[in-house]
């Protein structure tokens, strides 16, 4: 059983099990769409800080990280948006990361998680979210096109649809996606590559908005992968061991560091 195999199990488990709370469905009550709205204004690299304690692949990071901290640094150093793991047994997250995120920035909020029950989506928004992440290749086309309709149409927020491979694209695009996060690290094996959004950005629609997510630290990278149509660049495990995460920001956004 791979890496995603496990976790999506132990997720679908957990919310079939547990006793959930009678959330009302709310709809946003601000502006809708935030994070796609931040994604497509300026000329700029829009970078997606992300907060996480740990991942599988790479085990502890910044255990005692606080994200309020660390999303305040993120906005000051000019990101766009900021993600926040929520996931607890594989990168030590939970939903009040995300609750502390929300009193702390102003930014769109993405809810990085493993989707697997249109509860996950009720949660987020009661959070304080702005947007979930919908990764095809944990999600039936059925339960693609439904969460993806719940988030985007009856509630407000964003679905950020990830794929990693040409047929997830075609079943992004298929579910109605048109904000597509392509992930350079393959879930299944670990292994990260940035070839990986070179090669699907020729699969994606032309009115996609498109964020590249995992093996991105340098502007290199990032100046890359925007000749290649990418607008959004999320990036987490750089900047959660970087000694200096503001002037990370700014040095992948091509600015010169603020003194």
């Amino acid at each position: 059983m791979s890496f995603l195999d496990e976790i999506v199990a132990r997720r679908r488990e957990h919310y079939a099990a547990m006793r959930k709370p009678a959330l009302p469905r709310i709809r946003v009550s601000g502006p809708s769409h935030r994070l796609r709205a931040a994604l497509s204004v300026g000329d700029d690299a829009r970078i997606i800080g992300e907060f996480k304690r740990a991942s599988p692949s790479r085990g502890v990071i910044r255990e005692n990280a606080q994200p309020a901290e660390m999303v305040a640094l993120y906005e000051s150093a000019g990101a766009c948006a900021v993600s926040v793991l929520t996931e607890p047994d594989y990168f030590h997250g939970s939903l009040d990361d995300l609750r502390a995120a929300r009193a702390a920035t102003r930014l769109p909020i993405l809810r990085k998680d493993f989707v697997v029950d249109e509860f996950q989506i009720d949660e987020a928004a009661e959070a304080g979210a702005d947007a979930v992440l919908l990764i095809v290749a944990a999600l039936r086309d059925d339960e693609l096109r439904r969460f993806r309709e719940i988030a985007e149409g009856a509630i407000g927020l964003d679905a950020l649809v990830e794929v990693h491979t040409a047929e997830e694209m075609r079943r992004a695009v298929d579910c109605g996606a048109t904000l597509i996060g392509v992930n350079n690290r393959d879930l299944r094996t670990l292994t990260t590559t940035l070839e990986t959004s070179v090669e699907l950005a020729r699969l994606a629609p032309a009115d996609a908005v498109l964020v590249s997510e995992s093996g991105l630290s340098s502007p290199a990278d990032i100046a890359r992968l925007r000749l290649c149509g990418y607008r959004g660049f999320l990036v987490g495990e750089s900047l959660m061991r970087s000694a200096d995460p503001v002037a990370l920001i700014q040095s992948l956004r091509g600015e010169p560091r603020r003194v």
